[in-house]
């Protein structure tokens, strides 16, 4: 998944076709979203 940094909507790769660009306002730069995971380490 991916988010735009305009309008702050999820994009699926699918969406996006033959260029970058946000299908839902046009903004051109998209960013990777990360899982939003807390890594649990015990210390020792």
């Amino acid at each position: 998944m991916y988010k735009c940094l305009n309008c702050g909507k999820s994009i699926e790769m699918e969406q996006v076709k033959d260029k970058i660009r946000c299908p839902y306002c046009g903004y051109r730069i998209i960013i990777k979203e990360t899982p939003k995971t807390i890594k649990k380490v015990k210390a020792d």
